[in-house]
């Protein structure tokens, strides 16, 4: 049970500042719409600046739920405004680790993150929560009253391989993710080795992922324009799901 006093500190501070909904649109594309599509998008889209020399990096997020499968099922039903939580470090390098709330609005979303010192992301999968309720980061925070009031837990990690690019006009983000897998049944979070196994529904499977502020600028959406596919509303936690 939450206070009354400890309630103010849960949502004190849990600022957006510097933060705002953004556009997301997905789709789920062929390997060879993926080829083509990177093709036209190279000589005008430049890469994000953390990507490994191959152009990519690997993605591992942790994401909670609790006991009734709150954020699942919000995402199944089509719940238009909703919010879950995660952890994710990159390229398995636990000395840069963010804890990320992500809200969604119809096709409009927003990210909040703190940086995560590992010790403390261990701390939390493990259950040692008690020292977030006064922890500067009013995310850290917001995170310990909604484990204690709707009792979120870890419950499964997803990774993927993603290769990001990026224009300024618009603050366009254009990603293709593939190699979505998921642990199946597996706790041990935070590992040097894990045990996972593919989701995706057919082999070579991409998933295109475009997000932009106010406007898509007409040459992104240009360099886009591929017969046969369409926006949907793919989650990979949804995915990684299925299996535990």
């Amino acid at each position: 049970m939450i206070s009354a006093k400890n309630l103010t500190k849960c949502h004190g501070d849990a600022r957006t500042a510097g933060n705002t909904f953004r556009h997301e649109l997905k789709y789920q594309i062929r390997l060879s719409d993926y080829y083509a599509i990177r093709q036209r998008i190279r000589p005008v889209m430049r890469p994000d600046g953390h990507v490994r020399d191959d152009g990519q990096y690997v993605v591992r997020s942790i994401y909670f739920d609790n006991l009734y499968d709150k954020a699942l099922g919000e995402k199944i039903n089509g719940v238009q405004k909703r919010e879950k939580f995660r952890i994710r470090y990159y390229n398995d390098d636990f000395s840069f680790i963010t804890l990320e709330k992500k809200m969604k609005w119809n096709s409009l979303c927003m990210k909040m993150d703190v940086k995560f010192a590992q010790e403390e992301c261990r701390k939390v999968l493990a259950g040692d929560t008690g020292w977030m309720l006064n922890h500067p980061s009013g995310l850290i925070r917001e995170l310990y009253c909604k484990m204690k009031s709707q009792q979120l837990r870890p419950r499964v990690l997803v990774s993927y391989v993603r290769e990001p690019y990026v224009y300024g006009a618009g603050n366009v983000r254009v990603t293709f993710d593939s190699n979505i897998r998921s642990t199946l049944f597996h706790r041990g979070f935070l590992e040097e080795t894990v045990t996972d196994l593919a989701v995706a529904d057919n082999p070579g499977e991409v998933i295109l992922e475009v997000k932009f502020d106010a406007f898509l600028p007409e040459i992104i959406q240009s360099l886009l324009q591929t017969e046969g596919i369409r926006q949907q509303a793919y989650s990979k936690y949804g995915a990684c799901r299925r299996f535990g």
